[in-house]
């Protein structure tokens, strides 16, 4: 059982790791991974980490509704799990830039 889990979450990251590397281009050329989300904030009048979260609350709330209605397709579950995980990694650079940004990153 252990092994399968540690199996399972080495699985996860790979996935999400190929996933952003292909996304990368698509959703933001050139050097800045974030851009989208600050391009987002600027149109809403609000920072770039609340942009990301109202982009991520789509798949939380589509996860929810897996739940509720017990979806049974794991391409879809794996697509889902896959995009909100990557929404977290995305979450962090933005806050550890803003920190950097600030001076206020811990050493």
């Amino acid at each position: 059982m252990k092994e399968d889990f540690e199996k399972l979450v080495r699985q996860r990251q790979e996935f999400c790791r190929r996933v952003l590397e292909a996304k990368a281009d698509e959703y933001a050329p050139g050097q800045d991974r974030l851009s989208n989300f600050k391009k987002a904030a600027a149109l809403q009048g609000c920072s770039p980490e609340a942009a990301l979260g109202g982009l991520m609350a789509k798949h939380v709330i589509a996860l929810y509704d897996f739940i509720d209605r017990g979806e049974e397709s794991l391409h879809r579950w794996d697509e889902k799990i896959t995009d909100s995980i990557n929404y977290l990694h995305l979450l962090e650079a933005l806050v550890l830039e803003r920190a950097r940004d600030n001076g206020t990153e811990d050493k």
